[in-house]
Order: structure tokens, then sequence, then C-alpha cells
């Protein structure tokens, strides 16, 4: 689905590029994400190509996608060169990696499926073995805090009644064996439009200014789970097999595979659910029949029982069949 592109420049833009050294620029918008962030492409006759990013306080705050860049680039990795930063406005200008995003990349060569995935896995082990970036732990707190925006949103939006302890208790018990489990730097939006394809082959990563110290398993579920494209069973199996047999995790890691997977999906359902009724993104409703698919898949993993049982008894599959929008109004 097409998105809509926002023709309105920022407020002291000229002003930005001059400091920056980017005068007499032309810039041009571009599609925006899920968020308040807007994007705009920069084009300097001498200079090139840069993008400019518009997180305006108090919505957003660029200074963690600034710090995240600068500790992946100095660990190797290719995250976007910071040209230029006004944090009080929030303007940054960073490195343009081009329009050939993994996605798009995919639609047009799926011949190249296995090999790009392959690619991105490495990149994920790579991070696994990388010093941690300094930032806050990914634990119980976050992951309840996030599994709650179901019950804050979609449970709402689908009227249905849920004992809000019961399912916080449910959830603790499930995330026990995950809770503490702070051993990587994990970016928290890795997929496959977030992975940029570079001309000089290598892979560029963006939109990490969510990243924290959690499970090793999170990105390859974001990965691999992916929101917004189909991955198929058989390549999910490949590249978890390649995961294991390259990084060898231990014994729990395709439960915890799960687990983190349950925790995701039951996470995006909510957030999709506010993007249409808080924010009037509708589009995010067409994204729901997969997520439940995805987080129907998680659940049938033995060690999760009591939380299919929770979403069986108060979400059965026939109300999971229905979008929100699709309810006659009250």
């Amino acid at each position: 689905m097409t998105q809509q592109i926002d023709p309105v420049m920022p407020a002291g833009l000229d002003e930005f590029l001059h400091h920056s050294g980017w005068s007499a620029a032309r810039v041009y918008p571009m599609p925006g994400d899920a968020s308040f962030r807007r994007y705009f492409r920069v084009s300097h006759a001498e200079k090139g190509s840069a993008i400019l990013m518009d997180a305006p306080p108090p919505h957003e705050d660029p200074k963690p996608f600034i710090d995240v860049a600068q500790y992946l680039t100095g660990q190797g990795f290719r995250a976007p060169v910071i040209y230029g930063k006004d944090l009080t406005r929030g303007l940054v200008l960073i490195e343009d990696f081009g329009d050939r995003r993994m996605r798009e990349h995919l639609d047009a060569f799926p011949a190249d499926e296995e090999k790009i995935y392959r690619r991105a896995i490495d990149t994920i082990i790579a991070l696994s073995k990388s010093t941690c970036a300094d930032l806050p732990p990914y634990n119980e707190e976050v992951y309840l805090r996030e599994v709650r925006l179901l019950t804050e949103w979609y449970m709402p939006a689908m009227r249905l009644d849920f004992d809000p302890a019961e399912f916080d208790g449910i959830w603790r018990k499930t995330l026990a064996p995950i809770a503490n489990a702070y051993m990587v730097t994990v970016l928290r939006d890795y997929h496959a439009e977030n992975v940029m394809l570079l001309d000089d082959g290598d892979q560029g990563l963006i939109d990490f200014q969510d990243a924290l110290i959690g499970h090793p398993a999170y990105d390859l579920v974001s990965l691999l789970q992916d929101a917004r494209r189909d991955v198929s069973v058989e390549l999910e199996a490949e590249m978890l097999d390649h995961y294991i047999r390259t990084a060898s995790p231990g014994d729990d890691f395709l439960y915890h595979y799960a687990l983190v997977g349950a925790q995701r999906n039951t996470k995006i359902i909510g957030i999709f659910t506010r993007l249409w009724k808080r924010d009037g993104k509708e589009r995010y409703l067409d994204f729901l029949p997969r997520m439940w698919k995805l987080l129907e898949r998680d659940l049938d993993h033995p060690g999760l029982a009591p939380l299919k049982s929770w979403f069986d008894t108060y979400i059965p599959h026939e109300v999971r069949r229905i979008a929100p929008n699709m309810l006659a109004p009250e």
C-alpha cells in the first residue's frame, strides 16, 4: 500500500543545512514510517546525496539513533555516517544508503532470498560477538510493558473482556526463562525493510534507535517472523539451522526463540491496532492476519502451553480472523 508523503519542510531547515555544510541543497520528501519521524532526500551539487531525518521533540528524540549509529560504525557495521545534527529541532543529516531495501529487492529477485537472508543472519551473529553497546536492558519490565499493548489497544477495540492480573501473571511466568537474559545488543526492528543493500555488496542498517541489551533470539525473530513480509516456514527453519550451527546458542534456543516470538508478535498486534485507532493509519490492520499466523505458530511450542491456553480462552480463533474496523459501531 502506498504511503503518504508529507511535503511540508521542517522548521529551521535552511539554517540547519547551512551549519552542516550543505547550503543550497535541494530537499525532497520521502515516505515515512510508523513513527512521528519524517525523511527527506537532500541533493547537493558537490557533496552528492544525504538523508535528512526530522524527528521533532517531544514526540521523537534522535539522540538514541545517533548514539547507536556511532556504536555500530565503531564495531565495523554499516550504519549511516552522521553529517550534521540539531537535537533541539530534532534534525539529523545522515549518509544516504540509496533505495534498494532488502524487501523490494527480494520481491524483484526472489532467487536471491537464501543468500541475502544468510548474510543478514551473519550480521546478527557478528553483533552477538561484539562488545555490547551502553544501553538499557531488555528486562521483564520492558517485556510486560510491550505485551500490555495488546490489552490496552487490541482487546478494547475488539470489545473483549479479560482479567489484567491474570494476563500479567501468565506473562511473568512465561517470560521467566529470558527475563534476565541481557547478553547482546538487539536492534529490535531488524527486518527486510530496514536492511539496505548497498552498491559495494554490503548490507546497511537503519531504524535502530530503540536498541537495547537483550536476548540473542530477538533480532532473529524480527527478521524471520517479519511483520511486513512473508518468510516461508522452510526458509525460517533453514536460517535458524544456520544460526544454531554457527553460533551454538544452547539447547534451549528454539524454545526461547518461540517465546521471544510470542512476546514480539503480541506486542505488534497491539501496536498495529494503536496505529489504526489512535493515529488513523488503517493500512496497518492489513498486517494483522500475518501477525496472528506467526503468533499461533509460536504458541504451538510445548513450553508455551499455558500462554496458548490464555489466548484460546480470551481471543478465540474466530475472533482473530476479524479486523477491528470490521466491527459494527457500538
